[in-house]
């Protein structure tokens, strides 16, 4: 009889199992696991998925609080991080930093001043530019709010030991760097290949 996760769906809960996604091993070879390291793998990604699914719903009630969409957000941690650094944000740095053009970032920056989250003010040493910064209302309700529930994380983090911390950073930029695009060709824009059915 299958197992169900917390939502009494079956499915779900094997989700993150290797065996369930890919039963042949086209795309992991697990001859050299034990069954105990394959249920503990499945455990560790199931882990991760819950942590994403949770980053995801903090982030959707976060704009929907602020009535902003994710690149807004994203904007305005960039001008709280800039302001507590003693840096001067401009169009320019805000758009490399949101992968962005500059008409776009034009557009975010009008949205975002005319909700009353930015000003817009003469950069002090630069004619050609602006300075972006976040209104003490808008800056304050991110840190209350968004800021509040993401600062829980340092929580988790202070809890393990200095050893335990260095296992997880090392874990965590291998797997980012496993799941980087960088080489994956069918990232950059190539259509699917056709089906049977198509």
């Amino acid at each position: 009889m299958p197992e169900f996760d917390d939502r009494g769906d079956a499915v779900s809960s094997t989700l993150y199992n290797v065996e369930s996604s890919d039963p042949d091993s086209r795309l992991i070879d697990r001859e050299d696991l034990a069954p105990e390291e394959m249920r503990q793998i499945g455990r560790l990604m199931s882990a991760l998925g819950k942590l994403r699914e949770a980053e995801q719903e903090l982030s959707e009630a976060s704009q929907k609080y602020m009535h902003l969409n994710r690149s807004d957000m994203r904007a305005l941690h960039y001008l709280i991080v800039a302001g507590n650094t003693d840096n001067i944000a401009t169009p320019g740095a805000i758009a490399t930093h949101l992968g962005i053009s500059s008409a776009s970032t034009t557009k975010l920056l009008d949205r975002l001043e005319k909700a009353g989250h930015i000003t817009r003010a003469p950069h002090p040493t630069d004619r050609r530019a602006l300075a972006i910064s976040i209104t003490p209302q808008a800056h304050e309700a991110a840190m209350q709010t968004v800021g509040r529930q993401q600062a829980k994380r340092f929580h988790a983090a202070a809890r393990l030991a200095p050893h335990e911390r260095e296992v997880v950073i090392r874990f965590l930029t291998d797997m980012t760097e496993q799941i980087s695009l960088r080489d994956a060709a069918w990232a950059g824009g190539a259509s699917a290949p056709a089906t049977a059915d198509a």
